[in-house]
């Protein structure tokens, strides 16, 4: 079976625009994040599968994955530190979706190394239990062999760490994943399997029979009627149940020696990884957890978030010499309000009730789990609107995008005839295979002719994003179909013709191109 095309076409937006005017849906949901996607994917699937007609509409104010799935730690992960607040079942719950998530995406979740140092004998006691009660809970699902290292084997791995005080070390295994592209093929499948999807769409004055749609791009609004509303807007979900906590990074020039991450358990009990970015060359350093006051629309690392990252940093490395951050972003999760006096210790499980108002609403959780939530989340859509659907959930079991790892064994083994054939590097090729997946000659059906300020590779990237992944700003460009935005330092200069490319294929006049760029260096301020 021929691997699946592009979901979206450059027409793809005005067209689901017009037929969420026009057309009663089953289900609208609110939302593009990770878990609005996985929602639209596992209710498109079972109505695909089993020949029976839902009509799934999905509309985001802003573009998918722009806020807090496309900005976070970049992992897949059991969580380690939430076997402190005695959280088995998460962790398990957690470890289990690994295993899925590793299933249906190889292409954006691979395995990665954690080396963890002690820098005390009682805390290798303490956490090496830990681990092994982590590996325990993986069961049958574990990924990779733990074990334990010498003060001298730490060093060995990792020269650069403070050598005072260390009592040893240990490496364990989770997982990375392209965050911003899980959420963007979970989206794609959607709408292959017929989901009406459309990005810049925000939902107003929402009700259980739909809500007022305004296309943020011309201004128009109209009403969008449903039979049931899901909400999954996240830290827009308005009540007293949610918290708002505050998650941010730092990307720095490369600290990790290997291609290991680094795991540290810090005085207060938080863990902060340092983890290979950008293939290596920089190092993504976080997270915080602090309480977010302001509006959802105006988040970024403060000060003192800063100067808490960069400690650490200086603290295991202090050689490191002058850190100068590259880039910085920061995301809020909108966490279940409980019991719990600060943010780290405030629960990551998730919640899915009906309003009174009938909403059903989503809140909680890690991206992690966000299949599992979805699942629950369709469940109970179902049971409400379309019994026959009920208990027919596939997305365990169908690869994200059509991506196989025998279809990725096949796109590997063709990268040579594709860079030869398109007179590229292989070695530039591999990565953009990782990000791509089985959509990777599409993307090179959009390499440009000729010469430009920016090279071919890119410009067949910006190609793909306005065409193919509903991308209409420069942000989304930099932000969410790549992460090149982080990656480098920027300025209006040299962000100009990165914009001018855009510009090409959206008809940006000269104040467009300039707004764009205000615009995507507001993104990445710290």
């Amino acid at each position: 079976m021929s691997a699946p095309g592009p979901a979206f076409s450059p027409e793809s937006r005005r067209q689901n625009l017009e037929r969420l005017r026009a057309e009663e849906l089953d289900v609208l949901i609110v939302g593009g994040g990770i878990n609005g996607a996985g929602i639209a994917r596992d209710l498109a699937l079972r109505a695909r599968d089993a020949g029976m007609p839902l009509r799934v509409g999905l509309v985001e104010q802003r573009h998918f994955a722009s806020g807090t799935s496309g900005r976070n730690s970049q992992l897949i992960h059991g969580g380690l530190r939430y076997l402190k607040q005695l959280e088995f079942h998460l962790v398990r719950e957690s470890l289990r979706e690994r295993a899925a998530l590793l299933d249906i995406a190889p292409h954006l979740v691979a395995p990665l190394p954690f080396l963890i140092p002690f820098y005390s004998w009682p805390a290798r006691l303490y956490y090496c239990a830990g681990l092994r009660l982590y590996e325990f809970l993986s069961g049958s699902r574990k990924i990779g062999r733990l074990r334990y290292l010498s003060s001298a084997e730490v060093l060995a791995a990792e020269p650069g760490l403070a050598p005072a005080g260390l009592a040893g070390g240990a490496i364990y295994y989770d997982c990375r994943v392209n965050a911003a592209r899980g959420v963007l093929e979970n989206v794609f499948d959607a709408a292959r399997a017929g989901a009406v999807i459309a990005n810049y769409a925000r939902a107003e004055r929402i009700t259980a029979t739909g809500a007022t749609v305004v296309d943020a791009l011309s201004g128009q609004s109209f009403p969008v009627r449903a039979r049931k509303v899901v909400d999954a807007t996240g830290p827009w979900e308005t009540g007293s149940r949610i918290r708002l906590v505050r998650g941010s990074h730092l990307i720095l020039p490369r600290l990790n020696a290997g291609d290991h991450a680094i795991a540290f358990f810090e005085d207060a009990g938080r863990i902060v990884f340092v983890i290979p970015w950008s293939g290596g060359a920089l190092s993504l350093v976080g997270t915080t957890d602090v309480d977010h006051e302001g509006s959802p629309d105006d988040v970024s690392i403060s000060p003192d978030e800063v100067g808490y990252l960069l400690a650490i940093v200086r603290r295991l490395y202090p050689g490191a010499g002058d850190l100068r951050p590259i880039a910085a972003y920061s995301a809020l999760r909108a966490l279940v309000r409980d019991h719990a006096a600060s943010p780290t210790e405030t629960s990551r499980e998730h919640r899915i009730w009906n309003a009174e108002d009938g909403v059903l609403h989503v809140a909680g959780g890690k991206y992690t789990t966000y299949r599992l939530m979805s699942e629950e989340a369709a469940e109970r859509v179902v049971r409400e609107i379309a019994p026959p659907l009920a208990g027919r959930s596939a997305t365990a079991q169908t690869p994200l995008g059509g991506n196989t790892r025998a279809r990725l064994a096949e796109l590997g083994a063709s990268l040579p005839e594709l860079a030869a054939r398109h007179c590229l590097e292989e070695a530039r090729l591999r990565p953009l295979a990782s990000d791509y997946g089985v959509q990777l000659p599409h993307l090179l059906a959009c390499l440009p002719a000729g010469e430009a300020e920016l090279d071919r590779l890119r410009r067949a990237q910006i190609a793909y994003a306005v065409r193919h992944e509903m991308a209409h700003r420069l942000a989304d460009f930099l932000f969410v179909s790549t992460y090149w935005g982080f990656e480098q330092p920027w300025t209006a200069e040299n962000l100009l013709p990165v914009s001018r490319e855009m510009a090409g294929h959206l008809g940006w006049n000269d104040s467009a191109i300039q707004a764009e760029i205000e615009l995507a260096l507001r993104v990445r301020r710290y």
